[in-house]
């Protein structure tokens, strides 16, 4: 994650933290809370152990450890951690799952290059 780093270190949402709406931005994230809404950044978004999502993901790269449930679109790869739970639309350019994850979606590879198209189609959620 050092491309989009922000004084070395990615944005983050502690364990404690929950958050509802929207986050756009160029940075690179790490969701250890609770997020309700959508991230928009051409960094990577990261999802610990502890930390959910439910919305809408669109990124360069993911790595999920934790817990998702939406529309994620990533550019480039999606890592799929043994402790991950990921349900909803998945549309990613290329895929790698550890044994145990868990992937109950909806999964299209495509293009970086479609993959960004469909990412912007974004829905409101507030």
């Amino acid at each position: 994650m050092k491309n989009n780093e922000t004084n070395g270190q990615p944005n983050r949402i502690e364990k404690s933290t929950k958050i509802k709406g929207d986050i756009t931005s160029e940075a690179d994230f790490r969701i250890d809370g609770t997020l309700e809404g959508s991230i928009v950044t051409s960094g990577k978004v990261v999802i610990g152990k502890d930390g959910y999502i439910n919305g809408s993901v669109s990124c360069t790269y993911a790595d999920i450890e934790g817990k998702f449930n939406g529309k994620i679109a990533v550019k480039e790869s999606l890592s799929l951690k043994a402790s991950s739970v990921v349900e909803g639309d998945v549309v990613i350019g290329k895929l790698i799952v550890e044994s145990g994850a868990t992937l109950n979606a909806n999964c299209s590879m495509k293009t970086a290059t479609d993959v960004k198209s469909i990412a912007g189609k974004h829905e409101k959620t507030a």
